[in-house]
């Protein structure tokens, strides 16, 4: 250890120890003035409390006279209820399919299709047109001429403004066209 490391480590110690002195020898008041009786603090901490009960007595006696709230003249979280409406002829079909004439007893009925678009690419052999048919099941099938359509329908023409595909059940040719 050097000589001046020594006399720093000294020379912190000794204000170290000045300070922690000089800490000790404060005190908080004087020693010699009296404290204020227990008395006061209690009747000063009364007058508290007999105002505030005071006060609550006042708003009890004033919530006693206020008017009651009325009853709501409408509920906004419920509906009236709707008038029924009178059945009048039902819409034409959609232009989008053609309707086939109910099944009779035994013939499954067909699914609702739905086509929602044409594409057309060139290739070397010629113009290809692509399909894209929508089901009730919210599923989007692309078909070119040739392909099935959930196992039930065979496309067999793909048109400009149509598709034609025949029932592979009964053989029976159904049409869908653009909108």
């Amino acid at each position: 250890m050097t000589f001046r490391r020594a006399t720093a480590y000294i020379g912190l110690g000794s204000v170290l120890v000045a300070w922690l002195a000089g800490a000790a020898a404060l005190t908080s008041g004087p020693s010699g003035a009296p404290e204020p009786p227990a008395r006061a603090q209690v009747s000063a901490t009364q007058a508290i409390a007999d105002e505030v009960q005071h006060q609550a007595s006042r708003l009890r006696s004033r919530l006693a006279t206020a008017p009651s709230p009325r009853e709501p003249f409408r509920n906004p979280f419920t509906f009236a209820p709707r008038a029924a409406r009178p059945s009048g002829p039902s819409r034409p079909p959609a232009a989008t399919e053609t309707t086939a004439p109910d099944p009779p007893a035994g013939r499954a009925a067909e699914p609702p299709l739905q086509l929602v678009g044409m594409a057309e690419r060139q290739t070397p052999a010629g113009l290809v047109r692509t399909a894209m048919i929508t089901s009730d099941s919210d599923e989007l099938f692309m078909l070119v001429e040739g392909d099935t359509l959930g196992g039930r329908y065979r496309v067999r023409a793909v048109g400009a403004e149509g598709v034609e595909l025949t029932d592979l059940v009964t053989g029976a040719a159904r049409r869908l066209t653009l909108r």
